[in-house]
């Protein structure tokens, strides 16, 4: 199985981890922006420790960085901020699943802003195995509590935080795949390393600012819960790393398909650690969505 596969993969069992003790914090301790800071203020630490580390280890010395590392790096870190930020504000509206259903056309803004901006391009086939795991995840998404095709579906708050999440995630991915290209070095470990370590020391310092003008108590409150926050930090760097590294070796539209797989661990969570059962529509949906992952797998 390529590396790229793998990585996907991890990447979305520590983003589910992430996602499910940040939704904890916004929904108690913190708002929506310090939920979000936590993620970044406990893992970018981490990240350059890490990338001094391997340094140090590995007798390296810190690649160059191309023009262009700079306005990748920067601008997907703030739209990744901002996807954040609408998933976070998206826990606490009521049409969760519509939600989720709009955030998860990521893969396929994706791929259309990847082949804008970097000339990324996905073939036919794969691009149908794309389509085939979106609709598994609107299967998945369907809010069964209102009937039909109704405008309620779909315009609603939570509809338009999803699909602002989605957009946002999309073109964060683009951008870091375009900074880790940026990276002189032919490690591709290296190269997210370094990538990452300037893209969550730039979040810290502007949510930092942000916070202290907007909101100056969720600073102090983002210390207050820094035993949980610890953990999401922790989680966040695994799950970078393991994207940012996914992202030097395949399109980024393409790791995103199989990081769709995130919704299926999302489900076994939902099951085995809260004992909910799953519908037959839920079945369908899961069988959706792993032949798409599947097919990806075989067609790459």
């Amino acid at each position: 199985m390529e590396p790229w596969i793998i990585l996907s993969v991890a990447a979305a069992a520590f983003q589910t981890l992430r996602f499910m003790l940040q939704k904890q914090l916004s929904l108690g301790a913190l708002s929506a922006g310090g939920a979000t800071f936590a993620r970044f203020a406990y893992s970018a630490p981490l990240v350059v420790a890490g990338v001094v580390a391997y340094l140090a280890a590995t007798g390296t010395a810190l690649p160059a960085m191309a023009p262009g590392f700079w306005a990748y790096a920067l601008t997907g870190g703030l739209t990744q901020v901002l996807a954040t930020w609408c998933m976070l504000a998206l826990f606490a509206a009521r049409n969760f699943a519509v939600g989720i259903t709009f955030k998860k056309t990521e893969v396929i803004l994706t791929a259309l802003f990847g082949l804008v901006i970097l000339g990324d391009r996905v073939g036919l086939l794969a691009l149908g195995a794309i389509v085939l795991g979106l609709f598994g995840v609107l299967v998945l998404s369907d809010n069964a509590g209102l009937p039909g095709l109704s405008l309620r579906r779909v315009a609603n708050r939570a509809a338009g935080l999803g699909l602002a999440s989605g957009a946002f995630f999309a073109v964060s991915a683009v951008c870091y795949r375009g900074a880790t290209l940026a990276v002189g070095s032919e490690d591709a470990l290296l190269r997210a390393g370094v990538a990452l370590a300037a893209v969550t020391t730039s979040q810290v310092i502007g949510m930092a600012i942000w916070l202290a003008w907007r909101e100056a108590g969720q600073l102090t409150a983002v210390w207050r819960a820094r035993r949980v926050a610890l953990w999401i930090g922790l989680s966040s760097m695994g799950g970078s790393l393991c994207w940012f590294t996914a992202f030097t070796l395949q399109n980024a539209a393409l790791v995103f398909a199989v990081g769709q797989i995130e919704v299926i661990f999302s489900l076994a969570v939902s099951v085995l650690v809260f004992r909910e059962r799953l519908t037959g529509r839920e079945g369908v949906g899961i069988a959706l969505l792993t032949g798409s992952i599947v097919a990806l797998v075989l067609l790459t």
